[in-house]
């Protein structure tokens, strides 16, 4: 309980820091391409970073690694109070931002995910999987709604927010305790490495990852969100923090729905549909000039994105060994951030060219395409029909 309070803190921190961010960059420049930028500062040092991040979660403790984490992003957030107070906010100070972040978080995702199993009991694990997504979906409501609101107050009200979440996470999580088993793995480029081996090995992990990293890549929207709320939907910051909690609506109440319901046969099945289901409604909100239907193709699209992301992480805590559980974290850590970060960097390059309709139009449709290809590219991954196979 206290690792998942502190978990939600510190997303709720996160969620307010990247609608914050994100609108400060579109003041400062008013560039599309900038606030794609902002992505791939995030990704790059992500990239480098995760794989060794992940041999590390296998071999120090977790709880540890967690924490230190949060204490880093709270000493973010009050470097952008400071910047703030003394008016030296720059897009360099913000691409700067954004790639402390991306590193931090290259070990924060591995950590979270690779102690969750250790949290719970193996037959639980598809209900905790849906039980912390719903947790995790409110904290993404709740974060751009109340960053939106008090952006409109002052800035540095959500930046002096998220220091004081992030360090509220920082202190619950140095109780949590768990039974810590270091990896033996050695220290050299096969342990390291041993991740991604594993996943090609397992190519329904391999297709459920690869499907996402397609699907958030080329039909994710949420670098485009400041240009549609101030330009399209012709509302402030407070609007572009309902749109950023759209998805999240969505994808919290789809998960209270698996919490009840959980996806126990077709689960490949239910995971194309879900894709597909995604870049369609991605493409409705494209095309709309209405607040409310926005708003509610954003919710749509966020209770399909909910139905990949517990069927992805069950079949990856099923399959994957105790000991590897950090590095294979990791590999999926690079498929979210590739598909999160190097997404927006995509979507501010397209939309610099197309506009901001044509790049998201152009995304939904595409991410339809990538649904219907999984079929034949990974039939294995289509053809899954329970989250455990028979013995």
């Amino acid at each position: 309980m206290r690792f998942w309070m502190a978990r939600l803190a510190g997303i709720l921190a996160n969620q307010m820091l990247m609608v914050a961010l994100a609108w400060h960059m579109y003041e400062i420049t008013g560039s599309a391409w900038d606030l794609g930028l902002v992505g791939l500062f995030q990704f790059v040092p992500s990239l480098i970073m995760t794989l060794p991040a992940g041999h590390i979660v296998d071999r120090l403790n977790k709880v540890h690694i967690y924490s230190v984490c949060m204490l880093l992003q709270a000493a973010v957030a009050c470097l952008l109070v400071w910047g703030t107070h003394t008016d030296s906010v720059t897009r360099e100070l913000v691409f700067f931002v954004s790639a402390i972040l991306g590193v931090v978080r290259s070990f924060q995702m591995p950590t979270q995910q690779a102690l969750t199993p250790h949290l719970v009991p193996a037959h639980l694990l598809p209900r905790a999987v849906a039980m912390s997504s719903t947790g995790v979906q409110a904290a993404v409501v709740g974060g751009p709604a109340l960053g939106g609101i008090l952006y409109a107050l002052h800035v540095n009200a959500v930046y002096a927010s998220c220091a004081l979440f992030l360090l509220f996470a920082f202190l619950i999580s140095l109780t949590v305790r768990y039974e810590h088993k270091p990896s033996n793995a050695a220290v050299d480029l096969q342990s390291v490495m041993a991740g991604a081996y594993f996943v090609w090995r397992h190519k329904v992990i391999l297709g459920a990852f690869a499907l996402d990293l397609f699907a958030v890549l080329l039909g994710g929207v949420t670098a485009l969100l400041p240009i549609y709320a101030k330009d399209i939907l012709h509302t402030g910051p407070e609007g572009l923090g309902v749109l950023r909690s759209a998805p999240a609506v969505g994808a919290l109440l789809m998960a209270a729905l698996l919490t009840q319901f959980p996806i126990e046969r077709k689960v490949g099945r239910w995971l194309l549909v879900a894709v597909a289901v995604f870049g369609l409604a991605n493409f409705v909100f494209g095309i709309s000039t209405h607040m409310g239907l926005s708003i509610a193709a954003l919710m749509v699209a966020g209770a399909a994105d909910n139905v990949s992301v517990v069927v992805r992480l069950t079949l990856m805590q099923l399959e994957t060994p105790d000991d590897m559980r950090g590095r294979v974290a990791a590999v999926n850590s690079i498929f979210i951030g590739a598909s999160n970060q190097l997404g927006e960097f995509e979507s501010g390059a397209t939309a610099s060219m197309w506009g901001p309709v044509g790049s998201v139009v152009f995304g939904g449709l595409a991410t339809v395409g990538v649904a219907v290809a999984a079929l034949k590219v990974f039939p294995a991954l289509a053809k899954r029909d329970q989250m455990v196979l028979p013995k």
